[in-house]
């Protein structure tokens, strides 16, 4: 896998309106592609973006299936910058979680299957190649076949099984079968209203043994830089800054990630997003999003 793309090339322009109209049908999938590999939706934006001036340039006319050839642009340039990302994270100030995006407001993000895209799967992901990401990306979110991701990424139809197993062995390992969605909102729910209190018997009630707790601040607010394991300790941690964090703080619920997350806001604007990972076990992962310039793309929802 050379990681290479393919260049413009030169040739009578067609009708760049209808270019436009095509690329405009495949934008959703190429987003879903680019969101899902680098779990940032400013990067996936740019990565879109950059697709569609390479398909300006090139030589359209030499394209039999336009979906199939831009698809393959955005992975092989996701994969490219999958790559850069990994070393950037390498440094970010405490734990790195991905770019929560709103799916109440834009649904098509996860409208062909909305595999890979809750935080707790985008987390496990990162753990893996860029190009066992890619490969499990199409072939669990986009249903592409073997064949397909093997022209794709460039590799042997085998190696691309091989791809897929290793990571869903790797994702299946590191995550319990998920709650449903009513009862991953109740928990949250749930979750909330004890933190708010600073309950800790609630908390703990609510907890798997060995719940984490992330916190992204990104080192431009304060928040824990390192996760915080265990119920006891969890449940701790959180009643200690309850009566610091939760004063004049509203929260409204809306749908990130195809899950439920508590937006939380502070005159009006929105300052975090939380969420949590759940199995029959209780609540498994609570994920505090901080950053500020990590939840811009999760508007303040109406009031219920």
């Amino acid at each position: 896998m050379t990681g290479t793309v393919p260049a413009s090339r030169s040739g009578e322009p067609d009708d760049l309106e209808q270019a436009a109209s095509v690329f405009a049908t495949v934008r959703p999938r190429l987003f879903g592609i680019a969101y899902r590999m680098l779990g940032s939706v400013a990067e996936a934006e740019d990565l879109v973006q950059e697709v569609w001036l390479r398909w300006q340039g090139y030589d359209r006319a030499s394209v039999d299936n336009p979906a199939a050839f831009l698809a393959t642009v955005a992975t092989r340039l996701a994969i490219n910058a999958a790559q850069s990302a990994r070393v950037r994270r390498e440094v970010y100030v405490g734990p790195w979680l991905p770019e929560p995006i709103d799916t109440g407001a834009d649904p098509s993000i996860g409208a062909e299957r909305g595999e890979a895209l809750e935080l707790a799967v985008l987390v496990l992901l990162e753990r893996l190649t860029p190009t066992e990401r890619a490969a499990y990306v199409l072939r669990k979110a986009f249903d592409y076949s073997y064949r397909e991701i093997a022209d794709i990424i460039q590799v042997k139809e085998a190696t691309v099984r091989q791809l897929v197993s290793r990571a869903r062995k790797h994702v299946l390992a590191g995550r319990r079968t998920p709650v449903s969605p009513k009862e991953q909102r109740r928990l949250l729910t749930a979750f909330v209203a004890a933190a708010r209190t600073g309950n800790l018997a609630a908390l703990e009630e609510l907890f798997a043994a060995d719940v984490m707790s992330y916190s992204d601040g990104g080192g431009v607010v304060r928040a824990s830089r390192f996760p915080v394991a265990g119920a006891t300790r969890v449940a701790r941690y959180v009643r200690a800054f309850a009566n610091r964090f939760w004063p004049g703080v509203e929260v409204r619920y809306a749908s990130t990630n195809a899950q439920t997350s508590a937006v939380l806001l502070r005159e009006g604007a929105v300052f975090a997003v939380v969420t949590i990972d759940a199995s029959d076990r209780g609540i498994e992962r609570v994920m505090w999003m901080m950053n500020p310039d990590k939840i811009t793309a999760v508007p303040a929802p109406s009031r219920p």
